[in-house]
């Protein structure tokens, strides 16, 4: 924002972070850039779709410190929360603002708008199914603090991972570990080798893990989602390599 002129400042209206990126996990300076945001009264939104996951685990929860500032959030159940693909949440810190912004007239839909509360008028598509419901029931029969143990769970076992991709001879760490994120190199390997790799351990039945890219460099990365991904199945991956 200091970078700013004052005419780019006058045609601002809103400023996107990432609260955990998908490649690397990384998250975004919230508190900060939610200051600013809030100084210069600029919408301020969060992109949790793939990290945001991890505001359920006590052990994380301070890597989000300013998530609480952000006038909208979003985040993908479907990601690390164990929904359905394609489900995703859209929050709002004000629904108000955002049912003003969204909210579409038509004679026929007036039915809908005696005060019931109706999903569309929150986002810029009308007709849609309800992706949450899974969500929704799941939350409902097993609690919160089962998925908070569930995150935990796999935060561990990318903590570990991390701890075993330093120990091995033929590996190194890229990134340092991020959320449920691991990204390493094997040294000496070309892109296709990382590619023929990644092939034959799934074609075995053994992990899904395919290569990615660092800074033009391919690599590749671990994104421990499942709670029951354990100890040894990451073992027997790395042995692999």
């Amino acid at each position: 924002m200091a970078a700013l002129s004052d005419s780019d400042r006058a045609r601002l209206f809103a400023v996107a972070c990432t609260a955990g990126t998908t490649n690397l996990g990384i998250i975004d300076d919230l508190e900060g850039i939610g200051a600013i945001c809030k100084q210069n009264a600029v919408w301020y939104h969060v992109d949790g779709a793939y990290g945001g996951a991890a505001l359920a685990a006590p052990s994380a929860r301070m890597l989000f410190n300013g998530i609480e500032t952000a006038d909208s959030f979003i985040v993908d159940p479907h990601k690390w929360l164990f929904a359905p693909f394609d489900c995703c949440a859209l929050i709002y810190a004000d629904p108000a603002k955002a049912r003003r912004a969204h909210r579409q007239h038509g004679d026929y839909l007036e039915v809908y708008y005696d005060g019931t509360w109706n999903p569309s008028d929150y986002a810029h598509h009308l007709s849609r199914r309800a992706r949450g419901l899974p969500f929704w029931f799941s939350l409902a029969v097993h609690g919160t603090q089962a998925y908070a143990d569930a995150v935990e769970v796999t935060l561990d076992r990318a903590r570990e991972a991390a701890t075993m991709i330093d120990a091995h001879p033929h590996l190194e760490l890229v990134t340092d570990q991020q959320l449920s994120i691991c990204v390493f190199r094997r040294l000496g390997w070309t892109p296709d080798d990382y590619k023929s790799w990644s092939s034959q351990l799934l074609e075995s039945g053994i992990a899904l893990v395919t290569p990615t890219k660092h800074e033009g460099e391919t690599v590749l990365r671990f994104c421990v989602v499942n709670p029951r991904t354990s100890s040894d199945d990451i073992q027997q991956v790395l042995e692999s390599l």
